[in-house]
């Protein structure tokens, strides 16, 4: 079977005539054909439909006449190379709207004689993306400095109280002053403890997020049992029971969950039923990692459960338990930061926060 070859046919003019002055209704591109003074004589719709001015506007007034006055000397010498015969493409600039705003325009244009075929497209959108890009980079690098400025600020004076309570210590004093300065390091302590949150807080809401130091922990629980420890010095009526059932090497920074676990113990120390023992178990589970922290007492409300781990939420607590209600959000903003999540399950015996993160990836 021979191969048999198709001539392929031209469009007919009349056809070819009609497709051109149907693109030159329709398309969104501004299409226009410049003389060599700088005039329009010749505008699609396309340019009322994207600048608002009426056609007799465009085409008795020079293409300068629209420019905005940062890009006029560029856009006189790109006219004067395009009289030389070379083609402008892709040159950007931006043409005053009737409005008074500018739109930033596209240009292509080719020469034919004394004649210049100029299409334009509107690519206000695309500047406009890369200055909303550039103002989000500059509000986070302002938000970090931010950061670091607060926790500067409230740290150094705080340390020099330290000091100075720390050197008076040493010295000859009453049993009423030594009484005095024990009472104000513990203050300090618990200043620390919620600038420390405070400075968690901004991080995870205003600035990159909790930064982690991750690493193959080698003795994570071992870690888990000292936080423990510490909460059981500071509240030596709390009854903690502890579990651990887990591989070591967890890719995690153990400092970090420490301080996760140690929120969740201290909520349940406020929250729950103080006759009851606290139970802390870390297991690991189908391939996670699983922190839970359990607690006997009263089912968690709808309307605070709802609330649980936003910031600033202090739920019942009274009065003379002082905190900033940043305590379940910090332990989320952790779990996130490990790429885990954070749950919370409660019924009339008891409430359960888990903590869940993979082992692996």
């Amino acid at each position: 079977m021979g191969i048999v070859m198709h001539r392929r046919r031209s469009m007919p003019l009349s056809v070819a005539n009609t497709f051109s002055n149907k693109t030159w209704l329709i398309t969104p591109d501004l299409l226009g054909v410049l003389n060599s003074e700088g005039y329009f004589r010749g505008t699609n719709p396309a340019w009322q439909a994207t600048l608002g001015f009426s056609p007799e506007k465009i085409e008795n007034s020079q293409f300068i006449d629209f420019l905005h006055p940062d890009d006029l000397e560029r856009s006189q010498q790109a006219f004067l190379v395009l009289q030389t015969g070379v083609p402008i493409l892709n040159f950007e600039n931006r043409f005053r709207h009737k409005d008074g705003s500018y739109r930033w325009l596209s240009w292509n244009c080719v020469p034919d004689g004394d004649l210049f075929y100029c299409s334009a497209r509107d690519v206000t959108h695309h500047y406009e993306n890369l200055s909303a890009l550039s103002n989000r980079e500059e509000e986070a690098r302002f938000r970090e400095q931010f950061i670091a400025v607060l926790g500067h600020d409230l740290r150094n004076p705080l340390s020099a109280v330290s000091s100075a309570i720390r050197i008076a210590s040493r010295e000859a004093q009453t049993d009423r002053a030594l009484q005095v300065l024990e009472a104000a390091n513990g203050s300090i302590e618990r200043m620390a403890e919620l600038i420390n949150d405070l400075m968690d807080f901004a991080r995870a809401r205003l600035g990159s997020g909790i930064s982690l130091d991750l690493a193959a922990e080698s003795a994570l629980a071992e870690a888990l049992r000292q936080a423990v420890g510490e909460i059981r010095i500071s509240h030596p009526q709390a009854m903690i029971e502890e579990a651990y059932d887990f591989a070591e090497g967890l890719n995690c920074e153990a400092s970090r969950l420490q301080q996760l676990m140690s929120n969740l113990v201290a909520n349940a120390l406020t929250h729950g039923d103080q006759g009851q023992p606290i139970q802390v178990r870390a297991v690991d589970e189908e391939g996670d990692f699983v922190l839970t922290v359990t607690n006997a007492g009263g089912e968690i409300p709808d309307n605070v459960m709802a609330n649980l781990f936003k910031p600033f939420v202090r739920g019942d607590m009274q009065a003379s338990q002082q905190g900033l209600g940043l305590g379940l959000f910090i332990a989320k903003a952790i779990a996130n930061a490990h790429g885990g999540r954070l749950n919370v399950v409660s019924d009339a015996d008891r409430t359960v926060f888990e903590f869940r993160m993979p082992r692996e990836g």
